[in-house]
Formats: C-alpha cells, structure tokens, sequence
C-alpha cells in the first residue's frame, strides 16, 4: 500500500489515500471515483508531500538551551511519543451519519454474502457463465481482473468500506 497526500481543488481540503500503487491512484481518480471528504468534490489531486529524512548517522547533535522553564531537552534520536497520522478537517455531523449508515448497509449486504477471498473472479465468471449457482459473493481481485470482469458484463461492485477476511477478524 501507498499513503498519498491530497487535495480537494473546489474547497481546498487536504486529506489522505491509501492505494495498491501509484497506477491504482491515477485509474480512480481518472474513473471519477475519488471524492473530497468534505464537499463531495471530484477535483482531487495529488497534494505536495514533505519526505520523511532521518538524520545521518554522521551528523553532530546540536544542543539548544531550553526556552522556556516547563521545555524538555530531548534527544535528536528520542522516538516521538504520538506520530500525527494526517491533517483534515473534521467532518459534519451529517457527513458522519451518512458513513455510518453506509458501513451499516455494507455489514448488512455482507451478512448474506459468501467470502471468497482470492478467488473472487474465478467465482464470479463461474455464476455468470451457469457453471455454478448464483449468489452473493465477496472478496478480492485486482484492478486489472475488475476491469476484465466488467468487459465481459459480469456486474460487480467495488465495496465502500476495506472487509478483512473472515480468519483475520478477531
């Protein structure tokens, strides 16, 4: 997985993306499939991200006196005790209902569908082709079988919400 830093154009929020690769990225936001969190927006873009360089083990420490009485010294290699995961704006109270609503009808959907992890577009070809009874059924598959399975008119759906195999779950 990629992390991404983005952009909303229209309103100018900054949030983050998971993506497979760099290529996942460009084919969901060329299909219209990226949204800010905030507006709803389609003018998403990569935003410009800072690298994360450590210190060379060659390099000197430079010690600075404390500015004030309550500052601590600490070390240049002391871990940080919170990492700040990303900046975003906090969503709307209606933005909110509406996640939780759509992660209820997923886990409802779900409740009535059979994993299939791995084999999801073997299964899927398998129902749409007669060669197994049809039924609901989730699991993974690459971008590029999801495309295969759309040419050849078999109806799938890509999932709101990440769904962790069965045997991960706790």
């Amino acid at each position: 997985m990629i992390v991404f830093d983005l952009h909303c154009r229209e309103d100018g929020t900054r949030f983050e993306g998971w993506f497979r690769s760099s290529a996942d990225f460009e084919h969901q936001r060329e299909g219209g499939l990226l949204m800010c969190p905030q507006c709803g927006g389609g003018q998403v873009e990569k935003a410009v991200m800072a690298p994360a360089v450590g210190r060379k083990g060659n390099q000197l420490v430079e010690k600075r006196p404390a500015q004030s009485a309550s500052a601590k010294a600490v070390p240049m290699d002391a871990q940080p005790q919170e990492t700040a995961v990303a900046t975003m704006a906090p969503l709307s109270d209606e933005a909110k209902k509406a996640l939780v609503a759509m992660a209820e009808i997923q886990r409802k959907v779900l409740e009535k569908s059979r994993w299939v992890g791995g084999k999801f577009a073997d299964e899927a070809r398998s129902m749409h082709y007669g060669e197994s009874e049809a039924q609901p059924i989730h699991g993974e598959t690459s971008i590029e079988e999801a495309e295969q399975l759309i040419e050849e008119g078999i109806e799938i759906a890509a999932l709101p919400f990440p769904v962790a195999p069965p045997d991960a779950v706790n």
